[in-house]
């Protein structure tokens, strides 16, 4: 396993905007718009790959997923707070109807709102509720930059409703998971950060809030034994949070991940839940994002792996090379077992070239299958990795299975 040291070194040398366009991962068209990249279908490939993973490991966390509308009244931003203290990042409202409705800045009215349409006992919580979301930030022109900073954002996003006492477990087990995703992802976190509020007025003004939540995030951290610094003026307008701070190629540093406790919308959206003595009790909201917005996590991707994905997540995780027209028949024949596996495969025929040159034009892809004539006669397959390694022949059901099982395991390291 390349050392982290190494990593930074790659890391440096790969910058996702050009590299991201050169392997057709992704573009822009002035048409569409500034900050507002489409995703091409091996970068979408990556995309969705990278959000199954986040909504599995959510649901065995016990997540329930929701779905709800980019767009809302003003009048939600208002009651969240959002609008007296974010509006200038937020897009100008629409009128529709005889009333205003703006582009969400972000999906916590709406979960809070989903949260407050049922009742609910203590017994239920933890409730966690998780969406893979779209909000949009009017960034200005001068700060848009690939998929770090875009307009229109799909965020991996979470808000826990849960009692008072269950809120340090809770984040502890958000911040475990933020781990167990960069361990998967292969990227690592520059440094873990205590976002705290700094001077000025754009924050809520309830100071015994902030002491109370501030003081949990510092449990988590201090219990968690990652090594954190604090940050004034980089919380959140509602309350503190645990940010985990990654870098790109040029060392600009970014958020990808966040943990926040909030004490504050619950009670402007009059949240609560029925207690063991039957009253009702106020809940706790916790915010909560494993790789932040999919596009600056696929950033990061693009720029540490340099586009050499692990298998799990690469667009292409087979090239199958027939040496010769003779043997197409069963270069499609390996492609359909690979479909019928959720492998994702592509034949590189004779009509792009010798061999050697469809060998070189898929060095990125993880596992190649060289099919000739006696491995056409035998039912084996010829397989190359990409790191050099010529494991020896194997029948394609047995070579297919262990590409396979390697993709499951969401391993990093080519192994066969």
């Amino acid at each position: 396993m390349r050392s982290p040291a190494r990593r930074r070194e790659e890391t440096a040398m790969h910058d996702h905007r050009k590299l991201g366009r050169e392997l057709g991962l992704f573009d822009t068209d002035p048409l569409i718009g500034a900050g507002l990249p489409y995703w091409l279908p091996d970068g979408a490939a990556v995309r969705h790959t990278l959000e199954e993973y986040i909504r599995t490991a959510e649901r065995r966390a016990g997540y329930r997923h929701v779905y709800s509308p980019v767009l809302g009244k003003r009048e939600l931003y208002e009651i969240s707070g959002h609008w007296s203290h974010y509006s200038d990042d937020m897009f100008p409202p629409m009128d529709l109807g005889g009333e205003q409705v703006v582009l969400r800045p972000s999906l916590c009215p709406h979960h809070a709102v989903i949260y407050r349409s049922r009742s609910h006992s203590y017994r239920e919580l933890p409730f966690r509720m998780a969406e893979l979301g779209g909000m949009y930030r009017s960034e200005l022109s001068g700060v848009l930059g690939g998929l770090t900073r875009v307009r229109s954002i799909q965020l991996n996003d979470a808000h826990i409703f849960c009692t008072p006492d269950q809120v340090a477990e809770e984040a502890r087990a958000a911040l475990e998971m933020i781990g167990a995703a960069y361990r998967a992802l292969g990227i690592s976190a520059a440094r873990y950060r205590l976002s705290l509020p700094g001077p000025g007025g754009k924050y809520v003004d309830d100071p015994g809030m902030w002491r109370k939540s501030t003081a949990l995030l510092t449990e988590v951290l201090d219990s968690s034994g990652v090594p954190y610094e604090a940050a004034e003026g980089e919380a959140a307008f509602y309350g503190p949070k645990i940010d985990v701070q990654v870098t790109d190629g040029a060392g600009r540093e970014s958020t990808l991940s966040t943990v926040q406790i909030d004490f504050h919308q619950p009670g402007r959206f009059d949240l609560h839940y029925i207690g063991a003595d039957g009253a009702k009790h106020r809940p706790v909201m916790i915010h909560r994002s494993i790789v932040g917005s999919v596009e600056r996590a696929v950033a990061q991707l693009i720029e540490v792996h340099g586009g050499a994905f692990p298998a799990w997540l690469a667009p292409t995780q087979l090239a199958i090379i027939p040496i010769s027209d003779a043997e197409l028949p069963d270069a499609e024949a390996l492609a359909r077992q690979c479909a019928g596996l959720g492998l994702r495969a592509e034949i590189a025929g004779p009509e792009r070239g010798t061999l050697s040159a469809r060998v070189r034009e898929a060095r990125l892809v993880p596992c190649q299958a060289v099919i000739g004539a006696r491995e056409a006669a035998e039912g084996q397959v010829a397989l190359r990795l990409r790191d050099g390694t010529r494991p020896a022949s194997r029948p394609a059901g047995e070579a297919l299975a262990r590409i396979a099982a390697l993709v499951e395991a969401h391993a990093l390291e080519l192994r066969l």
